[in-house]
């Protein structure tokens, strides 16, 4: 490569992890931590069912803007609420946030498709990001939720962490951007995802 090449790089290492899952999620924040360090980026989004990846995520970057979204009240079962109360209390109490609220590839096109048995545009587009693993459509999706929310800006990057089932295994970093427009969104780095998965 040129110096005129090198100049218009950027060299930055991907982690694949060999299997998908909760295991991963130790070294999935800490890689995380050291690009938004070596970045200096304000905004950790997390993906959290019942708070226990939320509140590692809030210890870890605590003084940066750290948002936990869970799952909505009803995903599980009708009316309940996944994120346990000791876990919300652990995240805010590190300063970080939790922001629950419809999610952004699910909703009422959920409903359709479970009514009347036929799969609606946010269900295709997530099946679609799901060819990357579920952690990437999970770390998509949470940061078109917080967008919406006011949680994060649009105009600058965040590390968006998601993953497959429990656990991180995936973060990337991306700019965000709402759901109405959602192509916007830019994933401009995969710091960490399953091979396979």
């Amino acid at each position: 490569m040129d110096e005129k090449g090198a100049a218009a790089a950027i060299i930055a290492s991907t982690i694949y992890f060999v299997e998908a899952g909760p295991h991963n999620t130790a070294t999935t924040l800490e890689l995380a931590a050291r690009r938004a360090e070596e970045l200096d980026i304000r905004h950790i989004l997390v993906a959290t069912t019942t708070g226990r990846t939320g509140a590692a995520a809030a210890r870890r970057f605590k003084g940066r803007n750290v948002v936990a979204v869970s799952h909505s009240a009803g995903f599980a079962s009708p009316g309940g609420q996944e994120l346990t109360s000791k876990n919300r209390r652990l995240i805010e109490a590190e300063g970080a946030r939790v922001l629950t609220c419809q999610h952004a590839f699910g909703g009422v096109g959920r409903a359709v498709r479970k009514k009347l048995q036929t799969y609606e545009l946010e269900e295709i587009m997530a099946y679609t990001l799901r060819i990357f693993g579920e952690g990437m459509k999970v770390a998509v999706e949470i940061a078109v939720m917080a967008a919406d929310a006011g949680c994060i800006p649009t105009n600058e990057p965040c590390l968006s962490i998601g993953g497959t089932g429990r656990g991180a295994d995936t973060a990337v970093l991306l700019r965000p951007a709402n759901a109405q427009t959602f192509f916007d969104l830019r994933i401009m780095e995969i710091i960490a995802k399953p091979r396979f998965g």
